[in-house]
């Protein structure tokens, strides 16, 4: 493997290689930078790092377990599937780290208020837990298409005390509400603050977000050495933004691993229908960064489709799509109903009802699995669970 110093990501301007940065207005680059000077230091004193320790263990239940899919690895053959059950973390997804990350980061430099979209609504859910944990006022914008198909993630958000704004502009998905928040956010820069939901966006969230979700690719290699005594072969994990891929990815980068991202495929890449950044999308801006970008002939951001909320987005965090460039990590992409297929699959072989988002790093491995000897090993990072999707499945395979 090309040796590539992977912890100097990113440099000091934000960049990956030529993607991230900070594309966006002086006056809203001033507040960037105080959050990534406010962040570089708070993160580094003992008070900080003690309080979201004991968050992690006490309150989200870390280190999540590793778990051996016996059955399914049986009854596919081949090899041998393992999942970083993420799904197990208290809200039931992997945003709870790098939520309660912001959320602290917020609380210490005395913010007000604090504000953020979201897809699936895990993000939202989480948000909205660690705001009423340290006692902030919280706001996340969400396009009403997603909240008629997550209605369960809605009804936790406005229990918790959140705020749930409707977006209906645009397709009324994700990349609206990102829009729709950010010109909230914009009415008071230096009393709210925004959680981005991802490791997108500018500089310093993609990097800050990532490094909040690192904790579970550092417990993912100690549990598999521990387990195994080895390195697993492969490490598979969904991407959208690419939040719980890189926060697993990050341990592995330097090692003799092979890395897969799963982006969707939605209706298939024959038709308009789909998410697949990294397969058919170029380098590009969107709010706020450079990426790899599905876009039109004069750099808009395409419509996109998935049938896992959170994947809907036509960019893609910065760092993969340096990774791609680079070739270390490998972006394969999966249909609506390959998804629907091991959503079934993994609820019935193992009784774990997993998040669509994560049914498509399933829905790979089980692909994968099948071509690959039974000495070696595959992780899914198994980001989030089911119960936001079981009314959408039902109805949509007719249960």
């Amino acid at each position: 493997m090309t040796n590539f110093n992977f912890s100097a990501m990113p440099d000091e301007t934000g960049f990956f290689g030529t993607y991230g940065g900070q594309f966006i207005p002086d006056e809203l680059k001033v507040v960037m930078n105080d959050i990534n000077d406010n962040y570089n230091a708070i993160r580094q004193t003992p008070q900080f790092q003690n309080e979201l320790a004991e968050l992690f263990e006490f309150y989200v239940g870390r280190p999540s377990p590793l778990y051996f899919a016996k059955r399914l690895s049986d009854k596919i053959g081949g090899a041998k599937i393992f999942l970083k059950r993420e799904d197990l973390n208290h809200t039931g997804a992997h945003k709870i780290n790098h939520c309660l990350g912001e959320a602290l980061l917020a609380k210490y430099m005395g913010k007000t208020k604090v504000l953020a979209e979201t897809g699936a609504g895990q993000h939202g859910v989480a948000l909205a837990t660690a705001c009423a944990l340290v006692g902030l006022e919280c706001e996340i914008h969400m396009g009403q298409v997603d909240i008629e198909k997550e209605h369960p993630n809605v009804a936790k958000m406005k229990i918790l005390g959140c705020k749930v704004i409707p977006v209906t502009m645009g397709t009324a998905t994700l990349k609206d509400a990102v829009d729709s928040a950010f010109i909230e956010f914009m009415k008071d820069p230096k009393n709210f603050f925004y959680a981005i939901g991802s490791v997108v966006g500018p500089h310093p969230f993609p990097a800050m977000v990532r490094d909040f979700q690192s904790i579970i690719g550092k417990e993912t290699k100690q549990q598999f050495e521990r387990q195994e005594h080895g390195l697993p072969d492969v490490v598979v994990a969904c991407v959208g933004g690419g939040s719980n891929a890189i926060g697993i990815f990050s341990a592995f980068l330097d090692q003799p691993v092979k890395l897969v991202g799963v982006e969707p495929a939605g209706k298939g890449l024959d038709t308009d229908d789909h998410a697949a950044t990294m397969s058919l999308g170029s380098p590009g801006e969107i709010h706020g960064f450079k990426c790899i970008l599905l876009q039109d002939s004069n750099g808009e951001p395409l419509p996109v489709h998935s049938i896992a909320s959170g994947l809907d987005y036509p960019g893609v965090g910065p760092q993969h799509s340096y990774l791609k460039d680079l070739g270390r990590v490998e972006y394969a992409s999966i249909t609506d109903d390959e998804c629907l297929n091991a959503f079934i699959e993994l609820s019935r072989t193992e009784g774990i009802i997993p998040a669509l988002e994560s049914a498509h790093a399933v829905a790979h491995a089980m692909k994968l699995a099948a071509s690959l000897p039974a000495d070696q090993s595959i992780v899914v990072n198994l980001s989030g669970r089911g119960d936001k999707d079981t009314d959408f499945v039902i109805e949509k395979l007719g249960l």
